[in-house]
Parts: structure tokens; C-alpha cells; sequence
């Protein structure tokens, strides 16, 4: 190879005798270097050398091929194309003037996007990492110096030219001066860039450039194949950019006009230079990371908020590092948004295709609408793009038609608020231009235009749109909307939905329609219809129609709809009687508990055995036992062919009595009994007498279950009736169980049922008096002495339904009236009562919590020899305690303790004996100590206590007493005895410890007796 082939010295020599002649020059171009080293330059070190590789191939006509080749301290690019050349060793020593100004070669694109490089200055980005660039081309090298340039700008002199370089520091330019240099490119490849990195921050930078090196950059230089890329991390090959991409690309070039209208502000190198391009990319990996910037075509700082990759000619400012504002950027910005328009389209054509061998179409659904741009813009730039885009869309058909899947412009396309695919699939055959969306389009659709209908008006218009059609298309049209009325918002714009009827109508709305079973038949639905139940049509029922109100036509829904409890209370005055018997009837038949609680149905008019109409509730079957304890006065048999044809499950259902009836209401409040109660006999004196403190209002009752009809059986019935009521056991618990009232205060009350407290108020005997307040037949015998006595049927009741009823087994079981009762043939002197059935029965008495209305005016107390006596109410007094009846001065005695002393108080109107008598220790007596023994055997003792010779209380004898600190007084041992145990609360020992003070020589007996206790 010969030396200098490419003229460098004379190019030297010409820089040089310039510098020298203008050392202001020298000034300008080290300003010039520096701008774009330090400034526009600073890192596109590899996008700038891929660029320049990128024209040598397109000018060669030749596969590009590029090495990034990063070892050690330095980087080696190297490239296939048209090796350096003499006018290319000139173009990299002059600033802005570039080499690329010939004429493309035969082959070339004709839009020019082949070749990028525009300005002859992207060699500068080596300056960045490097001050000795180097170029090894097949026709030669070139080497560039920061020192050598020095030391010859040194040698040549000049005091002006000195100067310059003192005030830089001696900084000088680096690509000025070109140097020839020696060497071959690496096998394989025309030209070789050889940088050696300046220092550790420049190798940084090289390592980072490389490792964001990607698709983008082969994108953007359709002149490369290939570009490899050696680091020590090993090697990475970037190729076949275009199978991971969708890619639309449009290219023009200006004609005469518009080239002096767009280029007349652009330099002149640009202005020669008439043509655009403009690519779109997309990629086919959803995981692809974007740079989010606008390439031109490499790229800039232009933020770009489109998910898509942006590759067009836009003119650049000086830093190439911002688009340059003018008519050419609004130009090719209108002519981006027709390119995204259009790649918009091609994958919305390619969404519903086949997979394709195409790279450049690819196949799969891809959701077209996520590319609409919808928020912020990311800068001006972005936001001009977005406007003209949005500009375009709206008349690009982009959008599919839900009926059959043609593509639409967004301003002919219509969304309908809330519908999902299937209900879209319905209504596509009669909403021109339906499409689909899904919330999450709607920011898009909005951008794009598209008509919004909503869901209510749609569903408005239906019932005149497919008012012909069958039910069949009704129950598909439901089917849809399955996905849809789980939505409490979508179910309220669907309230009007039409829905057809059994009966040929088509109505608003499915709420409260009736939706029928296959379990129910064909001419009961038929009978009701004619009455107003709104039955859907057979064909038309959908599951769907259920989540929008209508209900499951069931037995109990169907009785339960105000229209059929219309028909049966109105079923005496029908056309047709029978005819609604017979649809009711063959209802509940199907299922007779599904009319459970449906009280008005016993109001449903049928057939007696004479032909004539009564109601259900009034009729009873032949040979029951309804028929033998009711007044036939009352009652009448039914028909046995209603018998014979709907069953008794059916005819009890509704009201007809094969045995005594209940009915049942819930939340019964007192003070406003449900109409269903209301024809219970007396049931608003029941519910006076239940109420707390006698006033209904506030108090309420769960559930409330009461015997119908028991107003209506004959007096002579009730032995067989009560009988009945015990073994039935729905009748049973709707006498025996009580009733809990809530009081306004939220205290609950447990009081008699209705039935319990109807037959005590109401059931008498043959003598005339009631049933309720006489002895049990397994009453205490003393209690049974003063009751009358029940019938001797009664026997056969069992307890419960005995104690229901008011007969009293036990003093607890009195009422008011039996407590007076029971009080004044106490007190009949007539009567021989002995003293321990009477101590047993005051016991008793003490604990009532009832007190009749006057107190009587004789009470029974003890009396002598085991027996008792009558004395006037005011000669006795209740003693709650045993010292007290040692006061015989007090009167008769009444006897309890404790809580039953204080009842009997009450109850008799006797005053306590400590309430007429002080109880006052006459004398202090002489304190003993209580023997050892005592204390053992009962600890509780005290461990003094008083004697006395002889002990009065309020002036009057006795054995014993206990004062009113706890002290025991006694004048005997059998009263110490007493004294002790009562002071001890042991009075249950009394006895031990009277034998121990009288035998004291038992004490080892007893004390062995006691470790038993």
C-alpha cells in the first residue's frame, strides 16, 4: 500500500496555513468539535458508527454487516460496504460537510431511506470515548491524534495561533488534522474503526451503548443484516429484526412545491435531499421493551407515549437531539398519523385471519384498541402525533362489526353500554354497526368516536324492534344476558325488558313474573292467567329471567301471588267457583306444604256434601274427628268427591278440617294483630292479658301458633278434644309451649299460648264452673283439699296438657283467683290440717310470685298437739325465726324463713314477728367460753357465749336468744344448744351439739361420727 494515499498531509497543510492565517478559525472549529463531543455526540457513539456502516452497504449495494468487537481498552467496529475513500478522509476532517451528497446507486431506494446519514458530523461521536481514533479501510487508513495535532500546530508557529491554543489549554481539535496510518480491517469486512478508550468513565459508556443496543437500531438501518456484538460477557447477534415486529412503512418525496413550501427553512445539504420516510413497528412480544422516544430515524429525545416504535425523517435541530420545528415536522407528522392509521388497520384485518407466513402481517388477535392513544401526551411532539392520529381514526375502519365481523370506521360504529359478547351477538341482527367492548376500551372508544347508546335505551327499544319475534328468540336473548345479571347496575338498566306471557302479551319488566316449572299443568297456568297471574311463555323461560326479579313459579309462588289470593278470597262471587277450586287445588295437590303459613287460603269457597258453597275453613271430612267435636252448627262436611279427586294433604292444606287446625303468623305485634289472627276467638283479650304490664303497644311475639276454632266445639266435646290435642303434635306444642313477648323495654316474657289461656277463660264444666283452677289428679293432698276437684276423665290427660289446661298439681301452678281461692278454705276452721302439712304448704305459698286482690281476713297457724288453728289475721305474726316462738305474747304463729317468710308476709298481710316486738335482751349475763368439743364438731360457733340465770326479752321468759350483733344468750343447755347453732348458721346441728353438752362423755362417739359428716 503507498503512503499517504488519501492526501492527508496536503489536507493537513491547508487546515494548518488557515488556522495560522485566521487563528480565529482554530477558534471555531476546536467550539465546533468540542459542541458535538461534548453535547449532541456525547452517546450515540454506536448508533452514529452503525449509521455511517449502514450507508457503506447501501452504497456498495452490499448486505450490511456490522462488529462491535469491545476488548480490553478498546473498541473495534468494523463493517462491510464501500471502503474509505479520499473524499471520505476530507469529509471526517471537515466539520459538516458530508461525503453522502452522490447520487444513490442503481438498486437503491428511491425514497432515500437506505442511506440515514445526513450531516457528515456523526463521525464525532468517537470523540466522546477517544482522542485517537483510527480508520482501516481494503483502500487505505487514517488515524486521528489529539497529540500529534498538538505537537504540529506547535512546530508550525505563530504568535496569533499560540495564543489561541494557550487560552484552551492547550485543548485542541482532534479531527482537523488526519494522520495516514497502516493495517487491514479484520477477514471479512471493508473498514475497521478502531477506537482506544480514554479511560475508565469512556469504557463505561461503551458498555452501556452496547448492552442498549437492540431491534430499534436495525430497524432504523435498513441497510444492515446483521450486527454482532463481542463484549467479555460474551456474544450477542442482532438479525431478522423484522420476524419479531409488525411493520408499516410509507416513503414519498416532494415535488417542486412542496419542496420550496417544507425544506425553504432547512439547510441546504437537507434541501437536496426531497424525499421522506416514515416506519411504524410494533412487536409481536407483548414482554418487548419500547424506547418511548421518536427515532429520526436514530434516535432522539423525543418522548413518545404510543406503544409502538416510531422510526421517520424528521429534520433535527442542531444537537440532533430534538425535532426541529417547521412546516417538514407538521408534514411528516400528518403523514406518521396516516401510517399508524393504516398499520392500525392491517392488524385489525389481521386479527381475524389465519396465521400467515408473512413477517410482515403475523396473525393472532391483537386488540387494536389498546393502540389508540387515550391520556396524557408524553411532550409536543407526542401530543401533535396523537391529535393528527386521532384525527385520522375515527374514519379508518378499525372496528368490528359484531354481526358479521367486517371491519367499520369508528364513526359509523355504535357501542352498547354494559352488553357482553353474547348479549352483543342478540342484538348485533337488529343494532346496525354494533361492535363489542369491555370496560376497559372504553377510554379508547371515547377517543375514536364511537356512538355510545345505553343499556336502558336499548332495552327500551326492544320491545318494538322484536316485538314478532318467537319465544324461542326471547329465551336466547335471556340466555345472553347470563354474564350480564350479576351486575346489580346492569340488572337496573335491564328493569324493562320485555318478556312474552303464556297468555300471548308481551310486557316491560321481569320483576314478579311468574317463570313455570315443568311440575305444574298446563291448564292451571291457563285458569290463572285468565285472572291476572302473569305467567312467563313455556318457551321463553330462562334462567336469566330469575337474577331480574321473576320468580320460580313453584307451588307456593304461585299461590303466593297477589292475583291468585285475589281470585280465592273473590271465589264465591267467580263466574266459575268450581273452575278455581279446581286450578287451586290441583296446585297445592302437587306439593301440600308449599301452602304452608297461606292462611287466606281457607277462604277458597268448595262443595259441601249438599252441594252449597263454603268456605274451606267451615268444612270438615266426613266421619273425622273435626266432625265429631265441632258444632255442626258451625261446620259442614265437604264433598267426599273433592276427597276422592285432590287428597286430605290438599284439603287440609287450604283450610278443610279432618282434625282441629292451627294457624301460625310471625312478627306478631299485639297492639296490631295480623289479619291473619283475626278470626281467633278473643284473641285481643288474649293479647291484653299477655302484654307487660297490661299494654300491647311496643310488645311484640316471634311466632305466634294458636288452635283455631276452638270456639266452635261442642261443650260436651272437650274430654275427646284435650285427648286429641295431647296426641297431635302440632296441636300440642300450640297449647303446651309458651309464648315469649318482647316488651318495649326489649325484656323478654314467658306467657301461656292463645289455646292454653282460651280454655282456662273459657272451658266450663257441667256445674258451670271452668275447667282451669281445679286439683290435678296428682295434686299434693293438702293442696287438693282446697281446690275443687277435676273430672276424673282428666286422668287420662297427661301432665303437660293437665298443666296447660289450669288444673293445679302445685302450689306454683295457682293463679291469682286460685291463690284466694286457696287462702280462704285455708282458712275455714272447718278444715283439720295438721302442723307438718301445713309447715310443707306455707313453704310453698312463700315463694308466689302472684298475690291475690285483698288479703284474707282469718289465716291458719300453729296450733297444740300437732295440729293447727284460725285465728284473725291481726293476732298472728310470721316467725322467720326459731327464737321467735318462744314468744307465744305475739300471737299466732305463721312460720318460714328467709325469702318465704317475707312472701307469706305479703301474701297474708302478717307482719313479721321482729316488726311488732324490739327482741331486746333484758340484763347482759355472764360471757362463757363455748367448750372445746363444741368447736370441733362445728367450727362456725362463736367461741363465747352468754349465761344467764334467767333470760327475758322484752320482759318475757325464754330458754335462748340470739341479739341483734350475733351474741348467743341461754339459760339452759338445750337453749345453748340452740342459741349456738342459730348464731353458727348451723341450725342443722343443733342436736350434736345439745348431746355434747349433755352427754359429754360421748365425745370420742361423736367425734368419730363426725368424720362422716
Amino acid at each position: 500500500m503507498s503512503d499517504d494515499v488519501f492526501g492527508t498531509a496536503g489536507i493537513r497543510e491547508r487546515v494548518l496555513a488557515g488556522w495560522s492565517a485566521a487563528p480565529v478559525r482554530f477558534r471555531e472549529d476546536a467550539n465546533a468539535e468540542e459542541d458535538l463531543a461534548l453535547g449532541g455526540y456525547v452517546d450515540r457513539l454506536v448508533v452514529e458508527l452503525a449509521q455511517n456502516a449502514a450507508d457503506a452497504a447501501v452504497r456498495a449495494g452490499v448486505p450490511g454487516r456490522v462488529l462491535f468487537e469491545f476488548r480490553g481498552n478498546t473498541l473495534v467496529v468494523a463493517n462491510t460496504g464501500t471502503p474509505l475513500s479520499a473524499e471520505g478522509v476530507e469529509s471526517l476532517a471537515t466539520l459538516r460537510a458530508s461525503a453522502k451528497r452522490d447520487e444513490l446507486p442503481a438498486g437503491s431506494p428511491a425514497d432515500g431511506h437506505g442511506a440515514v446519514g445526513r450531516f457528515g458530523v456523526g463521525f464525532a461521536a468517537v470523540l466522546a470515548v477517544s482522542d485517537e481514533p483510527v480508520v482501516l479501510s481494503r483502500s487505505g487508513g487514517v488515524r486521528f491524534s489529539k497529540a500529534d495535532t498538538a505537537a504540529a500546530i506547535a512546530a508550525r508557529g505563530g504568535a496569533g495561533l499560540d495564543t489561541e491554543v494557550r487560552r484552551r489549554d492547550g485543548k485542541v481539535p482532534v479531527l482537523r488534522l488526519p494522520f495516514d496510518a497502516e493495517g487491514e480491517p479484520p477477514t471479512g469486512y471493508d473498514t475497521a474503526v478502531i477506537l482506544p478508550l480514554r479511560d475508565e468513565a469512556a469504557a463505561a459508556l461503551v458498555s452501556r451503548l452496547l448492552a442498549e443496543a437492540g431491534d430499534p437500531l436495525l430497524l432504523a438501518l435498513p441497510g444492515l443484516e446483521s450486527i454482532v456484538l463481542e463484549t467479555l460477557d460474551g456474544t450477542r447477534v442482532l438479525e431478522n429484526a423484522r420476524s419479531r415486529w409488525w411493520i408499516h412503512r410509507t416513503a414519498g418525496t416532494f415535488d417542486a412545491e412542496e419542496r420550496e413550501r417544507l425544506l425553504a427553512d432547512r439547510p441546504i445539504e437537507e434541501r437536496s435531499r426531497p424525499y421522506y420516510s416514515v416506519l411504524w413497528a410494533l412487536p409481536r412480544d407483548p414482554g418487548t421493551v419500547l424506547p418511548n422516544v421518536v427515532q429520526a430515524p436514530t434516535p432522539t429525545e423525543e418522548a413518545l407515549s404510543l406503544p409502538a416504535l416510531l422510526l421517520a425523517s424528521f429534520p433535527l435541530d442542531p444537537t440532533r437531539r430534538h425535532v426541529a420545528k417547521g412546516p417538514l415536522t407538521d408534514r411528516l407528522v400528518r403523514e406518521a398519523a396516516t401510517a399508524y392509521a393504516e398499520l392500525l388497520h392491517q392488524r385489525a384485518e389481521a386479527a381475524a385471519s389465519p396465521p400467515s407466513a408473512d413477517s410482515t402481517t403475523g396473525s393472532g388477535q391483537e386488540d387494536v384498541l389498546r393502540l389508540v392513544p387515550t391520556g396524557l401526551a408524553a411532550g409536543v411532539l407526542d401530543q401533535a402525533l396523537r391529535e393528527a392520529i386521532l384525527a385520522v381514526l375515527p374514519g379508518t375502519p378499525i372496528v368490528r362489526a359484531v354481526e358479521d365481523g367486517a371491519l367499520l370506521r369508528p364513526r359509523d360504529a355504535v357501542v352498547v353500554e354494559g352488553a357482553d359478547e353474547a348479549f352483543n351477538r342478540v342484538l348485533a341482527p337488529i343494532v346496525p354497526g354494533l361492535i363489542g367492548s369491555t370496560r376497559q376500551d372504553r377510554l379508547a372508544l371515547d377517543a375514536l368516536g364511537v356512538r355510545r347508546l345505553e343499556l336502558a335505551e336499548v332495552v327500551d327499544q326492544l320491545g318494538t324492534a322484536a316485538a314478532d319475534e318467537s319465544p324461542e328468540w326471547w329465551s336466547a336473548l335471556y340466555g345472553s344476558l347470563s354474564g350480564m345479571v350479576t351486575d346489580a347496575l346492569l340488572r337496573e338498566s335491564l328493569g324493562t325488558l320485555p318478556v312474552p306471557l303464556a297468555d300471548g302479551r308481551l310486557v316491560r319488566g321481569a320483576r314478579a313474573l311468574l317463570l313455570p316449572g315443568p311440575e305444574l299443568p298446563v291448564d292451571v297456568l291457563a285458569e290463572f292467567g285468565e285472572y291476572g297471574v302473569r305467567v312467563v311463555h313455556p318457551a321463553a323461560v330462562n334462567p336469566a329471567l330469575e337474577r331480574l326479579g321473576a320468580i320460580p313459579a313453584s307451588p307456593r309462588s304461585l299461590l303466593e301471588d297477589s292475583a291468585v289470593r285475589t281470585v280465592v278470597e273473590h271465589s264465591a262471587e267467580a263466574d266459575d267457583p268450581d273452575a278455581v277450586a279446581h286450578a287451586v287445588l290441583s296446585l297445592v295437590a302437587t306439593d301440600p306444604a308449599q301452602a304452608e303459613g297461606l292462611w287466606w287460603l281457607s277462604d277458597l269457597v268448595l262443595r259441601d256434601v249438599d252441594g252449597e258453597l263454603v268456605p274451606a275453613n267451615a268444612l270438615v271430612v266426613p266421619g273425622s274427628d273435626a266432625e265429631a267435636v265441632l258444632d255442626d252448627e258451625e261446620v259442614a262436611p265437604i264433598d267426599p268427591a273433592l276427597v276422592e279427586r285432590y287428597g286430605l294433604p290438599a284439603l287440609a292444606a287450604v283450610g278443610v278440617l279432618a282434625t282441629l287446625g292451627t294457624v301460625t303468623s310471625s312478627d306478631v305485634a299485639l297492639d296490631r294483630l295480623p289479619e291473619a289472627l283475626k278470626d281467633l276467638d278473643a284473641i285481643e283479650d288474649w293479647a291484653y292479658d299477655v302484654a307487660p304490664d297490661g299494654s300491647r303497644y311496643g310488645a311484640t311475639v316471634g311466632e305466634l301458633t294458636a288452635i283455631r276454632d276452638l270456639d266452635w266445639i261442642k261443650d260436651d266435646a272437650w274430654p275427646r278434644v284435650l285427648a286429641i290435642l295431647g296426641t297431635v303434635p302440632e296441636l300440642r306444642r300450640a297449647l303446651v309451649t309458651q309464648v315469649r313477648v318482647v316488651g318495649p323495654d326489649d325484656r323478654p316474657l314467658g306467657v301461656p299460648s292463645y289455646s292454653a289461656w282460651w280454655i282456662r277463660e273459657r272451658v266450663l264444666l257441667d256445674d258451670g264452673e271452668p275447667l282451669a283452677g281445679r286439683a290435678d289428679p296428682e295434686a299434693d293432698h293438702v293442696l287438693a283439699a282446697f281446690l275443687d276437684e277435676a273430672p276424673a276423665w282428666t286422668r287420662d290427660l297427661d301432665p303437660e296438657i293437665r298443666s296447660a289446661v289450669g288444673l293445679v298439681r302445685e302450689v306454683g301452678d295457682l293463679d291469682a283467683d286460685g291463690i284466694s281461692l286457696v287462702l280462704e278454705r285455708l282458712a275455714d276452721p272447718e278444715q283439720e290440717i295438721s302442723e307438718s302439712a301445713l309447715l310443707r304448704f306455707w313453704r310453698q305459698l312463700g315463694t308466689l310470685p302472684l298475690f291475690p286482690g285483698e288479703a284474707p281476713e282469718h289465716v291458719r297457724v300453729l296450733g297444740e298437739d300437732g295440729w293447727t288453728e284460725v285465728v284473725e289475721a291481726d293476732a298472728a305474726v310470721v316467725a322467720d325465726s326459731p327464737m321467735w316462738l318462744q314468744r307465744a305474747d305475739l300471737g299466732g304463729f305463721v312460720v318460714a324463713s328467709g325469702a318465704a317468710a317475707d312472701g307469706l308476709s305479703d301474701l297474708l298481710d302478717v307482719p313479721l314477728a321482729q316488726e311488732v316486738a324490739e327482741g331486746k335482751i333484758d340484763g347482759t349475763g355472764t360471757p362463757a367460753d363455748v367448750p372445746e368439743l363444741v368447736r370441733e364438731l362445728v367450727p362456725e360457733v362463736p367461741d363465747v357465749w352468754w349465761e344467764h340465770e334467767e333470760l327475758t326479752v322484752d320482759g318475757v321468759e325464754v330458754s335462748w336468744w340470739v341479739d341483734a350483733d350475733g351474741a348467743p344468750h341461754a339459760a339452759t343447755f338445750d337453749g345453748l344448744a340452740k342459741a349456738l347453732a342459730w348464731a353458727s348458721t348451723r341450725w342443722d346441728r343443733r342436736h350434736v351439739i345439745r348431746a355434747v353438752l349433755n352427754e359429754p362423755d360421748r365425745a370420742s362417739e361423736l367425734l368419730t361420727d363426725a368424720s362422716y359428716d
